[in-house]
């Protein structure tokens, strides 16, 4: 195995998981603690670890790095978010740690910089879409707010580690001179500049010594890896489509008024009902998803405005979650659906689980960060899945996106 990498969530283990593919990789996502393949060139390990409990976060991790240490790889990528999403508890701080501990290595390179999706750091400053992170859509996150933009000052609270920042003319200095600062830094973390494609290049070029790279997936799809086979098609599926959104993100709410406009038939999450009993409100939305006609685009969602949004509400999150991942085990394993869209990182991981798939095949590239996968549920039905950052996917993606499996 080339390399093994831990992701965050489920829409990040899709999202690095796509670019290693791309890299002429066998690439399979294994859900949490489930088998390590043996024929894979990469292996994603998918955890639900973003905003778990620090301590909690940081074994699973811990068990990943083993597991695919235990199998092989020559490299290990902790795959975080390219927003950072994290608090000051953690858990990025806490989980490098951790990993680079297990593997005895001394450093690595923090790198969330996706200049396709517009996130870019310049300064030590991480910016979306042109704006500091800060004051983005981010800082309204009802799970993780970002209020800073400085990556250094998001690490501070969580790791006691050294952290350097690596401008950017010396990440555009050349691959030799690069290596010589990544190397000349104090031992601990190296905060990186990049704004271009290009300068994830050189970074990748000039860390191919170190046994640990993080940051988001676009500098895996950077990497200088061995071609191996090329994956094949996906397997076919059956046609019942389903789109449901537990992302509060102003791309998903653009997606999300996108499709209305373009016919999709759409209900919101009464998020009440939800608190009360979600196990009920799922079944009302189950209901409503049945009577609609066969060739309806269902879309099931929690927030179309930003004042939807309860901030700081774990309850309300939990129970928004609950409801769309029973939603979509109910009509997945009744055989109603087959095709599902999920937007947002949490609501992803609880489909997943809720699902029981244990291993994801990745499919084609929708967008950067995007691709549609097909696993396997507990039920025995094979799905297709797109698990989606709340953030990630052109405009109409809810609508198009229909067509790669046809």
């Amino acid at each position: 195995m080339y390399i093994g990498a831990i992701a965050d969530d489920f829409t990040g283990a899709t999202d690095v998981a796509t670019a290693l593919r791309d890299r002429g990789l066998r690439t399979t996502v294994v859900i949490g603690d489930h088998d390590i393949p043996s024929d894979a060139d990469a292996v994603v390990v998918a955890l639900k670890s973003r905003t778990a409990p620090v301590d909690e976060a940081v074994a699973a991790s811990v068990r990943a790095a083993d597991r695919l240490t235990a199998a092989g790889a020559e490299r290990l990528y902790v795959k975080y978010c390219s927003t950072f999403d994290s608090t000051d508890e953690g858990n990025i701080g806490p989980v490098l740690d951790a990993v680079l501990e297990r593997v005895a290595a001394d450093r690595t390179v923090v790198v969330p910089s996706f200049p396709g999706n517009g996130r870019t750091v310049r300064d030590g400053r991480l910016f979306v879409g042109g704006t500091l992170l800060e004051d983005s859509s981010m800082r309204h996150h009802p799970l993780t707010p970002m209020t800073k933009s400085r990556l250094r000052d998001i690490l501070a609270p969580q790791t006691r580690a050294a952290l350097t920042e690596i401008d950017l003319p010396t990440v555009r200095s050349g691959p030799v001179a690069l290596r010589s600062a990544i190397d000349a830094a104090p031992a601990g973390y190296l905060i990186m500049d990049a704004v271009t494609d290009d300068d994830l290049a050189a970074i990748a070029a000039a860390t191919a010594h170190l046994r640990v790279l993080s940051g988001g997936a676009a500098l895996a799809a950077a990497l200088d890896a061995p071609a191996g086979t090329s994956p094949g098609a996906l397997p076919d599926v059956g046609a019942g489509r389903l789109v449901v959104c537990g992302s509060a993100s102003a791309a998903t709410r653009a997606q999300i008024r996108d499709a209305i406009d373009r016919g999709a038939a759409a209900r919101q999450v009464d998020v009440d009902a939800a608190l009360a009993d979600p196990r009920v409100e799922a079944a009302v939305l189950a209901d409503w998803v049945r009577r609609l006609p066969d060739d309806a685009l269902p879309l099931v969602y929690s927030v179309g405005v930003l004042t939807d949004v309860r901030v700081g509400s774990a309850d309300a999150s939990a129970a928004v979650e609950h409801v769309l991942s029973a939603l979509v085990a109910d009509l997945v394993g009744a055989g109603d659906v087959h095709r599902v869209i999920v937007a947002g990182g949490e609501t992803s991981g609880a489909v997943v689980q809720a699902l029981g798939v244990t291993a994801l095949h990745i499919g084609p590239q929708l967008a950067p960060g995007v691709c549609w996968s097909v696993g396997t549920a507990a039920s025995g039905v094979s799905v297709a899945l797109v698990l989606k950052s709340g953030n990630f996917g052109a405009v109409d993606l809810f609508s198009a996106a229909w067509k790669e499996l046809a």
